[in-house]
């Protein structure tokens, strides 16, 4: 994250899942074309299920009390226990690269993606996520001149679009594990495949050395809160937005433009009323004018609420 060779960004969001949850989905590579179905590009589409979905080969290296590390496909993932997880890859690479490859790619390679993701737990059944995403490209002087005109709450729009897709179903995850009992997740969950090693390390590392739980000390019991209304749950203004400088201050002056149409157009229609003088052309185009007015200020309410407060995704229409 201090590298100055990287251009990042940053991003900050609450959700209705627990810590260990939370660790062991952004561990999981193979979820993402099934999961986030239509979101995010697959790496080989060409040699893909129907939904994007590839065999993919993972390690395992130097597992300890302090986490562990290992290979992804293609790429280098590491856990800094209990709370930060790191994944990096290039993204240069072709279909045939193999680990030696990706490997050597690390050490020269001026095209390559990094994310920190530093999971915090708040109480049973929820967590917070605090996303760094970099990227070290050239010419970097360029990107630094980008990221630095464009709004960052833009680029946090297709990020909560991607971390609300399967949110939900993360929530009820959570609930099927705890079911099971603790330190009995594998009861729950079948992980058969070289694509879960880094998941099956985290659990295996949970149950060794963090007693299979977050430890709360005494201020929970440990039992889940009720399951809250779909739009709460899948909130991104309580979530994100009000604790995040550039998304609040895109939210206030968009919903200020929104009452500036509204009051526009009703003053439009106010004048036309009241006013004989006009010409009948002048007066076509000014209700046509407050006609806009109105339509936009529906159509900007529609979007403050889509991008700022609840954005639902149903798997089953993708």
């Amino acid at each position: 994250m201090n590298d100055p060779s990287f251009s990042q960004s940053i991003l900050i969001r609450e959700f209705h899942y627990g810590y260990e949850v939370m660790v062991e989905n952004l561990m999981d590579p193979a979820h993402v074309p099934y999961a986030h179905y239509g979101l995010m590009r697959t790496r080989l589409p060409g040699k893909a299920d129907r939904e994007g979905g590839i065999p993919l080969e993972m390690t395992l290296e130097n597992f300890n009390i302090n986490g562990f590390t290992g290979m992804s496909d293609p790429g280098f993932n590491q856990f800094f226990a209990p709370f930060v997880f790191y994944s990096s890859m290039p993204l240069n690479l072709n279909q045939d690269n193999d680990n030696n490859q990706v490997k050597k790619g690390f050490q020269n390679n001026n095209n390559t993606m990094a994310l920190v993701f530093i999971c915090v737990p708040i109480s049973p059944g929820k967590s917070r996520l605090l996303l760094s995403g970099s990227r070290q490209r050239f010419p970097k002087r360029f990107y630094d001149w980008f990221y630095e005109i464009f709004p960052r709450w833009i680029s946090h729009i297709p990020i909560n679009i991607v971390l609300d897709s399967d949110a939900y179903l993360l929530h009820l995850e959570e609930r099927k594990i705890m079911e099971a009992g603790v330190g009995k997740w594998n009861k729950a969950c079948f992980v058969p495949t070289k694509s879960d090693v880094h998941v099956v390390a985290f659990r295996k590392w949970l149950n060794k050395y963090g007693g299979g739980q977050v430890d709360w000390g005494g201020k929970f019991s440990g039992a889940l809160p009720p399951t809250p209304p779909r739009e709460q749950l899948m909130d991104r203004y309580w979530s994100h937005v009000v604790n995040c400088s550039s998304c609040s201050a895109a939210h206030k002056g968009l919903k200020v433009l929104e009452v500036m149409l509204q009051v526009m157009s009703i003053a439009l229609i106010g004048y036309v009323g009241v006013t004989n003088k006009q010409s009948q052309s002048l007066k076509i185009g000014m209700v046509s004018m407050a006609l806009l007015c109105f339509v936009a200020s529906k159509w900007l309410s529609h979007f403050i609420h889509k991008i700022f407060h609840f954005h639902d995704y149903d798997h089953a229409f993708r």
